[in-house]
């Protein structure tokens, strides 16, 4: 079955106040399903992401319970739409663990839900993969169960700042960014690390992403003298507000920043083709053609898996790629001990350069982010095929 932007579960999160999470999670009888929870903004103005990992979540789940399951076990993915909504990330949460008794954790999709949910889990000691940036989020000591599978904002941060300051040779930013707890994060890293570095921030702002004029915002960086606007927003819709307010003040100030910017929705919510015209989003080589138009080999085999069954059309490959990555990861720690907790987690600590579609993953007991740091680029935001990009000019 081919899986639309429409395609997807709409779990909903249970209310506050559940009972105590318990300290340890047992091993469940091996004729159980292996549950895994999801938790996912699959509506709401941050939903573009989540929808393309759900795709890659239903994907993998499909091809391994189809091939047998893990050890004889169907994998039943629990899903749970947190639209985007801390409270209802931790509600959510809750529920998992103490209900829903879930072997492991996928998600949140969101830096601002995770920061919410991160302690709960560690309290539980529920195993936990995620995708979310912001730094703090892995820390092995605080947090010894969680492991991210995405590059962290400080990756993202480096390849952003260094693509506006060394190849576009901006001396004067803006930076901008949504009202997330994510948003607000980014935008004090981004600056920190602006300056560091020597150009001026001549312009900064936190803009609720809803918002349906962005011209004063857009007016005072320009006034200002910003010569690349950075942006840090999973909101597509924002996103493409400020594209079409930089098209209709007449300015052609590039958009360095956050792989958002590059979604497969933003051509529907733009006036013209034209406006999505130098917009530069964080990328990855295993996403990415090369000059000759190819793929990496690991890359060009999934396309052809997903040919038919995976609509790529409206989002980003690598969203796709993480969410089959991540509901692997958890098959591979169960397939290799057992579904309890400390052994999910004994065996993601000892990973190795496992070859996942996104790109190949390494953790240790000391070091949860397991993204290879070179594998982050920037991509030509309008130069999509199949959710894959062009790398930027200057690579």
């Amino acid at each position: 079955m081919k899986l639309t932007r429409r395609d997807f579960a709409k779990g909903a999160a249970t209310a506050a106040g559940l009972s105590a999470l318990p300290l340890a999670r047992p091993a469940f009888a091996q004729t159980e399903p292996l549950r895994i929870g999801w938790l996912a903004a699959l509506t709401g103005p941050s939903s573009a992401p989540a929808i393309g990992f759900d795709r890659g979540v239903k994907f993998a789940t499909d091809a391994i319970n189809a091939a047998g399951g893990v050890k004889g076990r169907k994998i039943e993915i629990v899903t749970r739409d947190t639209q985007g909504d801390p409270t209802k990330a931790v509600n959510a949460t809750q529920e998992l663990i103490s209900q829903a008794k879930v072997h492991a954790i996928w998600g949140p999709t969101n830096s601002g839900e995770s920061l919410a949910t991160t302690p709960i889990m560690a309290r539980a000691k529920m195993p936990n993969i995620h995708p979310c940036v912001i730094d703090t989020l892995i820390d092995p000591q605080k947090f010894p169960n969680a492991f991210r599978i995405t590059p962290s904002n400080s990756q993202w941060d480096d390849a952003v700042r260094t693509y506006a300051v060394k190849v576009l040779k901006a001396k004067k930013v803006a930076v901008l960014a949504d009202t997330t707890g994510y948003g607000v994060a980014a935008v004090k890293a981004s600056v920190a690390g602006l300056q560091k570095d020597g150009a001026e921030v001549v312009y900064q702002a936190n803009i609720d992403a809803t918002q349906p004029d962005l011209t004063p915002d857009m007016l005072r960086a320009k006034t200002a003298g910003a010569e690349v606007i950075i942006v840090w927003s999973t909101s597509t819709g924002l996103n493409a507000r400020m594209f079409n307010t930089r098209a209709a003040m007449g300015w052609d100030v590039p958009f360095v920043g956050h792989p958002s910017m590059s979604a497969g929705d933003i051509p529907k919510l733009l006036e013209k083709p034209g406006n999505w015209d130098k917009v530069y989003a964080v990328g990855y080589r295993s996403c990415s053609f090369d000059a000759n138009g190819k793929l990496p080999a690991r890359t060009q085999e999934l396309v052809d898996k997903l040919k038919g069954k995976v609509d790529l059309s409206d989002t980003l490959m690598w969203w796709v790629a993480g969410g089959i990555d991540a509901v692997n990861l958890i098959a591979k720690a169960v397939g290799d001990s057992s579904s309890s907790s400390d052994d999910i987690i004994k065996i993601w600590n000892s990973l190795s350069n496992y070859p996942g579609y996104f790109g190949d993953i390494t953790f240790s007991a000391t070091e949860h982010n397991g993204y290879p740091v070179n594998d982050v680029v920037m991509s030509a935001a309008n130069t999509a095929k199949d959710g894959m990009f062009r790398l930027a000019p200057g690579y």
